[in-house]
Order: structure tokens, then C-alpha cells, then sequence
């Protein structure tokens, strides 16, 4: 299994910019330990020119770190009703991530009518050698195990798979353990973690399609309370998984020094995690 850092962790609560430059968080994640960055349109996107895409790449590769996914425009993380737009016109998407090197973009789907443009996305992706996955998601068609698994047999495309995320679907009320990986696992192509604490009075709230509006609180990835990270890592060792796992928690971080510290204990837990399987 692989470590791969999110930009996220820098991003601003907009999740249009972020709060330090991509030199400092290819520097943090090469020195923590981690193999790849998880970059967002926040970084790097459609609205970015193709030199500058290939710039950021050379600064990726120098460190000795590869881009793990890409999620190339801002509306797909927003989760808003724009975000299946990319797949009407996959090109610039696939554009940014040949630019990056990186061979798997991030999508978004919302509703049934959107199924036909992923699967002609998926076609032209193919054509390039380049993957589509949804995130397992709040809000979107893949909320839940089993409706999600029936779309992505529907969708029936080798190139199009699913992001395993045990927050969203604690969220959603879905198991999350080796049952739940086992039948996402013909379909899997990357992992993103985060740490929620379901409360009915917490502070942060997500409407869900299937629960209502979700409360709770976010954690650190090596809080108790939340996430039992103890079935993920099971279920994942149960399948043998091999590809990337993604710290993808939302920090807001603003300084150097505290994303420096927060990558490292994140890669710390999960080294400590895996040390502990074998």
C-alpha cells in the first residue's frame, strides 16, 4: 500500500486556492515519507495553462513523488449540481491529468441522467489509458454499497471504478469493513481517508439523500470515536490492497510548520497501522 497526501490538508474553506504554495507541500510530503500528492483543482486545474500543469509535475518528480489522482476542476470537490459537468466535456480534465502524469481522475455524478456522459467520458478516457472514479459520497449516486455497486455494473466500463471512504459512508450509514471492500474490490482504484464523529448535536452538518441531514464532528485520523480505522485496515489487508491511500482530511492548515507536523503523525499512524498487521 502506498501513502499518498492530499493538498486538501491546505486548502482553504473554498476549495478554490490554497493556503501554501505546492513547492512546500511536495517538500513536506517527500520529507514525511509519503510517495504521492493527491492534487485538486485548488492546485492545479482546468484553469490552469498546460506549461504550468507541466511545471508543477517536474516539481512532483524532482521530490520523487508521483500524483496519485487528480480532481481537475473545483465544482467535482464542491459536490455541487455543476459537478458532473466535466463529464459532458471530459477533454480539459484529461488534459490536466496527462499534463500531471497521473493516470486517474476524480468525477461526480448526482443523478441517473448523468450515466450516459460517464460512460462516453469513460470511452475517451480509455483512449488515452487514463481511469475515472467516483468517491464513495454524500449527496451523489454512490452513497450507498449496494445501489452504488448496481450503477457500476450498469456503467460496465474497465476504466471506471470507485474511491473507497469509510467517513462518507459511516455518514451514510453503510458498513465500511471487509464485506463492504470486498464487493467494492473489483471496482477499487484508490483510498481517501478522513475522520468523522457522528453526533446529533455536532458542529459540522452534510445532507445525505438517503439520511437527512448527517451532524458531527471532525477528528484527527488517529482520534478514537470516529472512523474505526482498525476495520479499514483489516478490510484492506483482507483484499491485499496494493494501491494508494490518500490522507484527504480537511484541515485548513495555514503555516508550514503545522502542516509538517500534521503529515508526519498522519504517515506515523499509518505506518504504525500496517507495522501492526504483520
Amino acid at each position: 500500500m502506498k501513502l499518498s497526501l492530499s493538498v486538501r490538508i491546505v486548502e482553504a474553506a473554498c476549495k478554490t486556492r490554497l493556503n501554501l504554495p505546492l513547492e512546500a507541500i511536495v517538500e513536506i510530503a517527500a520529507g514525511a515519507g509519503y510517495d504521492a500528492i493527491c492534487m485538486r483543482a485548488s492546485a492545479g486545474g482546468v484553469q490552469t495553462p498546460l506549461d504550468q500543469l507541466q511545471q508543477m509535475r517536474a516539481i512532483v518528480e524532482a521530490a520523487q513523488l508521483k500524483v496519485s489522482m487528480v480532481t481537475a476542476d473545483f465544482d467535482v470537490p464542491l459536490n455541487n449540481n455543476q459537478g458532473p459537468n466535466s463529464l459532458r466535456d471530459i477533454g480539459p480534465s484529461l488534459d490536466v491529468a496527462e499534463a500531471l502524469g497521473c493516470d486517474l481522475i476524480r468525477i461526480c455524478m448526482k443523478k441517473p441522467d448523468d450515466i450516459p456522459f460517464a460512460q462516453a467520458a469513460a470511452d475517451q478516457a480509455a483512449e488515452r489509458n487514463i481511469r475515472l472514479a467516483h468517491q464513495c459520497h454524500t449527496t451523489s449516486l454512490f452513497e450507498e454499497v449496494e445501489p452504488l455497486l448496481t450503477l457500476l455494473q450498469q456503467l460496465n466500463r474497465p476504466n471506471f471504478g470507485i474511491i473507497y471512504e469509510p467517513a462518507n459512508l459511516l455518514l451514510c450509514g453503510q458498513a465500511y469493513d471487509l464485506v463492504t471492500l470486498q464487493k467494492l474490490q473489483p471496482y477499487l482504484m484508490n483510498v481517501y481517508v478522513q475522520n468523522h464523529r457522528l453526533n446529533p448535536d455536532g458542529p459540522e452538518g452534510l445532507e445525505t439523500f438517503c439520511l437527512g441531514e448527517r451532524r458531527f464532528h471532525h477528528l484527527d485520523p488517529w482520534e478514537t470515536g470516529g472512523v474505526d480505522f482498525g476495520l479499514v485496515f483489516a478490510g484492506l489487508r483482507g483484499i491485499d490492497y496494493n494501491g494508494y491511500f490518500t490522507i484527504h482530511q480537511a484541515q485548513g492548515i495555514e503555516t508550514a510548520e503545522d502542516a509538517t507536523a500534521f503529515a508526519l503523525q498522519c504517515a506515523q499512524y499509518v505506518n504504525a497501522q500496517r507495522s501492526s498487521a504483520n
